[in-house]
C-alpha cells in the first residue's frame, strides 16, 4: 500500500469514544546532589500525579499534586534553572504568553507550590534534564529564582512516560501536540508500547495519532499553533487535503500577515484550512459510537466550540431521553473533573 492510501486508511478510523462537550536522596543516603540545596524532605504516599492547569485558576489542586509527585524517601531540592535543560523530546508547539505570564505572576507572589520532576543529566555533570515542569521551569528563569525539583534516576523511557502521563493526566496538551509528541517518540526509536504508556492510549488511538502526526507538517503546526479547540477530525481533513496540495506558499504568505499571526490559534487554523482549501474548510464527517454489540448507536461530531449529537432510538431506544435527565449529573461530573484536572 502506498504512504497516501496508508494515511488515508488510518485517517478514515472511526472512534469508539463518546465525548460530551467539545534525586535526589536524603540526607545521610550517601548520595550529594551538585549545585542543589536541600529544602525539605517530605516523605508522603504515592499517588498520582495532579495538575498545575492552563490557567491561574487551576492550581487549586497544587498540595495534592506535590504529595503526589513525592514519593516516600525521596526530597525537593532548588536548583539553578541555568543547570536544567529541557526533556530531550519536545511535547508542545508553543507556551500561551498569557497563561505563562500569570503563572509568572503566581510564583513571583505566593512562591512555586509544585515541585518539577528532573533526573541528573545523562552527559553534563552537575547538569539536569526536565520530565516535567517545563513551564514552571521557564517562569524560575525569568524570576531569577532557583526552581524546587525531585530529582530521580530515570532511564529515558521512564522520563517520556513521566513526561507524557503527567500531560494526559492534565489533559493539558491539545491534539496536535499529543500527536506531534507521540511521532517524535517514535522518531527517537521507541516501540509503539512505550508511547501508549507514555500517552495512555490504545493501540487504533495511537495509529490514528501518528497517522495525523505525520501528515502534518512541522511548519504547517509552527504556524498554526496547538490550537487547543480543534480536535482529530479537522486535523484529519487537513492533513488529507495537504497529501494533494502544495503548502510552502500559503504558509509563507500567513507567516507575514500581520491579522493572521495576531489571531489566536484556532482561528489560525480555520484561515490556513480556508486558504489551502481555496475557500472554506471541508465538512466534517460525523464520528460514530458503538455499543459494546457493534451497532451504530451514536454520531457525533466536533466543530468550533459546538458539539451534535444524534443518537438512533431504534437501536437505543430513549437513550435520548436519558441523556437528557441526567444533563445536571453529569454536568456536575464535568465541573468536578475539570476542577480536578
Amino acid at each position: 500500500m502506498s504512504r497516501k492510501g496508508m494515511l488515508q486508511t488510518l485517517l478514515a478510523g472511526r472512534d469508539r469514544e463518546l465525548p460530551i462537550g467539545n534525586s535526589s536522596e536524603e540526607e545521610g543516603q550517601g548520595l550529594a546532589v551538585p549545585n542543589a540545596r536541600l529544602d525539605v524532605a517530605v516523605p508522603v504516599r504515592a499517588g498520582a500525579v495532579g495538575a498545575m492547569g492552563r490557567a491561574l485558576g487551576k492550581i487549586a489542586d497544587a498540595a495534592q499534586e506535590a504529595r503526589s509527585l513525592i514519593a516516600a524517601g525521596e526530597a525537593v531540592v532548588s536548583l539553578d534553572p541555568t543547570l536544567v535543560e529541557a526533556s530531550f523530546i519536545t511535547d508542545r508547539i508553543a507556551f500561551s504568553p498569557d497563561e505563562q505570564s500569570a503563572l509568572v505572576a503566581s510564583i513571583a507572589e505566593h512562591g512555586q507550590q509544585v515541585p518539577i520532576l528532573v533526573r541528573p543529566h545523562p552527559v553534563r555533570v552537575g547538569h539536569y534534564q526536565a520530565a516535567y515542569g517545563h513551564r514552571r521551569l521557564q517562569a524560575a528563569a525569568e524570576l531569577r529564582k532557583p526552581v524546587r525539583a525531585v530529582v530521580r534516576e530515570m532511564s529515558d523511557a521512564e522520563l517520556l512516560i513521566a513526561q507524557g502521563q503527567e500531560n494526559s493526566a492534565r489533559l493539558d496538551l491539545s491534539y496536535i501536540e499529543r500527536a506531534l509528541f507521540a511521532v517524535a517518540i517514535e522518531n527517537h526509536g521507541f516501540d509503539r508500547a512505550a508511547i501508549m504508556a507514555a500517552l495512555s492510549v490504545e493501540k487504533t488511538q495511537l495509529s490514528r495519532l501518528i497517522a495525523i502526526g505525520r501528515g502534518i507538517p512541522p511548519e504547517v503546526a509552527q504556524l498554526i499553533g496547538p490550537a487547543a479547540k480543534t480536535g482529530r477530525p479537522r486535523w484529519s481533513a487537513l492533513a488529507e487535503l495537504l497529501l494533494n496540495r502544495s503548502y510552502k506558499e500559503q504558509v509563507e504568505q500567513l507567516s507575514r500577515d500581520k491579522a493572521f499571526m495576531a489571531a489566536d490559534s484556532d482561528a489560525r487554523f480555520g484561515l490556513f484550512f480556508a486558504a489551502l482549501s481555496g475557500g472554506r474548510e471541508a465538512s466534517i464527517p460525523f464520528q460514530i459510537w458503538h455499543n459494546e454489540e457493534g451497532r451504530e448507536v451514536v454520531r457525533y461530531k466536533q466543530t468550533d466550540g459546538k458539539v451534535t449529537l444524534v443518537m438512533d432510538e431504534k437501536i437505543a431506544p430513549d437513550f435520548g431521553t436519558f441523556l437528557i435527565k441526567h444533563l445536571d449529573q453529569l454536568y456536575e461530573r464535568y465541573l468536578t473533573e475539570t476542577v480536578q484536572n
